[in-house]
């Protein structure tokens, strides 16, 4: 049995062990002495244009992570707008009683919420028909604690999802639960996975077409990434993906038509590999999965390979790090999109996928926008896979861009990290220029709000030995402020024009989701405890409350049993960007939490860790 002390140290991946300090870097001075900096930038000349395209009905429910198939995160809810919103007060709070990081969304069904938590995973149904919205039940599922153990990035998890009179969500350990929305009794509970692999589970499902789908993590433990579809009604394991290794395993039969001729061939997921190191060559499924109903698609990312010493797995490594189409009924793989081919700098794929109809050079496409950890925000056609255009959005020095004709990213060959040198001032670095926190949309500005960092990285690799359930990295890290001298940005994003309409720099990476709503609000927070308020227009800040703890939640909107809006709000510090914090760490030890550490070292002047809900209404 591994101790919690022992769960926690490996979970930050023994940084005393596997990373060092290194003396010598470029340090941009930290934002928090550069208040001067952090002011918002705008275009001047930008024209603002609605959305023609349809988005789903709203019934003032929140049913999935991200609000709708198209992973929107838009609420029409509109009686909080830009007039009002500075009158917002607390209309009432939940205290979960857990210290890691809160990244869930909270959901909102039939008036009653519900709420994951990081590990032990409970899940808590509060009721909104009462003052107060008292617990109406708590279903615990008890993960085994070793779990702790192979979560490389806190014990986080990113929420459920509701169908069927039913909540489904995933356990650190591997287990996908169905739970009666109105009693809280388990209705079935399959184990899809193995912490003995390495294997953990941090992401939320969604339901489609009657099947729970699932992915796995663990790219740093050398685990085999893989997509699981779960029947809702039994929990049996419908089929299953791998993302790498023979086409049978990665269900590629005749119906799979890459765009690109590097994305075609028999068994690249064996063949891009040195021999076997598919087998542990990571690729999970950690992060977000969108459906296009009419196209009958579920899409969906894949993380980096392993380890992250790229000279140790020669080749482009398919199917890492790119995007995969598949058909919702079998998983049979329509098209594969690699963004990061032989990826370098752990940019893995699993960001966001927000499936719009947009005008593209005077013809409305169906489109999937993806903002990549690699730096450019993606507008891809989502029934061919076509990379249409890859803009950067954040300080890029890693790459020159990305070739429109062939769909390539191009490497600086002199940033490329290598075995016993260190390589520095790459930019983005590897939680990317954004990790999994979600963008959202809105259809009255036709902008994508993305919360993002603005780091860069000195990185030394060194050579890894696989050994099942433990550590498999192979590199040295440190991190620091990209130049700006500020950790990250909100960002909103013109997909059309590809460019940046304007943007809110802050201290530190903006680690928690966006909201977007009809009232031309949209929301977010910081990892020093704000919850944001700002003009969807031109980000203006209109409100702001200081929680008790960082904000690496989603928000939410949803219309409550008296008729009013209501925004809710995950606070609670943790997840990579807040493990100095979470995790108690030495900020003096600026080489821990895979080097995130040295760029967080003063968050504990601005926070502590704590998990509570917060919600939010007009008087």
């Amino acid at each position: 049995m591994t101790t919690p002390t022992k769960c926690w140290l490996r979970n930050l991946f023994l940084p005393a062990l596997f990373l060092i300090f290194f003396a010598a870097y470029t340090e941009v001075p930290h934002a928090a002495a550069q208040d001067a900096m952090l002011q918002p930038q705008t275009e001047k000349n930008y024209q603002p244009h609605s959305y023609q395209g349809k988005v789903e009905p709203d019934d003032g429910q929140w049913t999935r992570p991200a609000k709708d198939y198209a992973s929107t995160r838009y609420s029409s809810l509109d009686q909080i707008n830009t007039n009002n919103v500075k009158n917002l007060k607390l209309a009432f709070t939940f205290s979960t009683g857990m210290t890691r990081g809160h990244e869930a969304a909270p959901l909102i069904v039939n008036n009653t919420m519900y709420i994951v938590t990081p590990f032990p995973n409970s899940l808590y149904a509060l009721d909104l028909t009462k003052p107060g919205a008292p617990m109406k039940w708590v279903y615990q599922p008890l993960p085994t604690p070793a779990s702790q153990g192979v979560a490389c990035c806190d014990v986080v998890n990113r929420g459920a999802s509701y169908d069927d009179g039913k909540i489904f969500y995933n356990t650190l350990d591997d287990q996908t639960v169905a739970v009666d929305a109105n009693t809280g009794k388990q209705v079935w509970k399959t184990q899809i996975g193995d912490i003995n692999k390495g294997e953990s589970i941090t992401m939320a499902p969604i339901v489609a077409k009657g099947k729970v789908l699932v992915g796995n993590s663990g790219g740093e433990f050398g685990i085999r990434g893989w997509l699981t579809a779960l029947d809702e009604k039994t929990g049996k394991i419908a089929w299953r993906a791998y993302s790498a290794g023979p086409d049978k395993d990665v269900l590629i039969g005749p119906k799979f038509k890459p765009f690109y001729p590097q994305d075609r061939g028999q068994d690249l997921g064996v063949k891009t590999w040195p021999p076997d190191a598919w087998k542990i060559g990571g690729a999970g499924v950690w992060g977000w999965i969108s459906y296009d109903p009419q196209l009958n698609l579920i899409y969906y990312g894949t993380a980096n390979p392993g380890p992250w010493d790229s000279e140790a797995r020669p080749g482009d490594n398919k199917f890492s790090s790119g995007i995969f189409a598949r058909d919702a009924d079998t998983g049979e793989a329509i098209w594969f999109y690699q963004y990061s081919p032989h990826d370098l700098y752990d940019y893995d794929g699993v960001n966001e996928n927000i499936l719009l109809d947009l005008p593209i050079k005077g013809q409305t496409r169906k489109v999937l926008i993806h903002p990549d950890r690699n730096g450019y925000v993606y507008v891809l056609d989502r029934t061919t896979g076509e990379v249409l255009s890859a803009n950067p959005f954040a300080p890029i020095t890693t790459s020159r861009g990305v070739d429109l004709k062939t769909g390539l990213l191009q490497y600086v060959t002199e940033k490329q990290p290598m075995v016993g040198k260190v390589v520095r001032n790459l930019c983005p670095t590897a939680p990317g220029a954004k990790d999994w926190q979600p963008s959202a949309f809105s259809p009255r500005t036709g902008l994508v709000y993305i919360p993002h960092n603005n780091l860069c990285m000195d990185e030394e690799d060194v050579t890894a030995n696989y050994i099942a359930g433990t550590p498999y990295v192979g590199a040295n890290v440190r991190m620091y402020d990209a130049p700006g001298g500020y950790g990250g940005a909100f960002t909103a994003w013109d997909p059309i024009e590809g460019k940046v309409v304007w943007s809110n720099p802050d201290h530190f990476p903006v680690w928690s989701g966006a909201l977007a709503t009809a009232g031309d609000v949209v929301f977010y927070g910081t990892l020093d405890g704000w919850f944001k308020a700002v003009d969807a227009h031109n980000g203006s800040l209109l409100w702001q409350f200081k929680t008790g703890s960082g904000i690496i939640g989603q928000p939410v909107s949803y219309k409550g049993p008296d008729g009013k809006q209501y925004i809710a709000i995950l606070s609670g510090v943790g997840g990579w960007a807040g493990a100095i914090v979470a995790g108690g760490l030495d900020p003096r030890d600026e080489s821990a939490a895979l080097g995130f550490a040295a760029v967080m070292k003063d968050l504990p002047k601005y926070t502590t860790k704590g998990g509570m809900l917060y919600v939010f209404a007009l008087p």
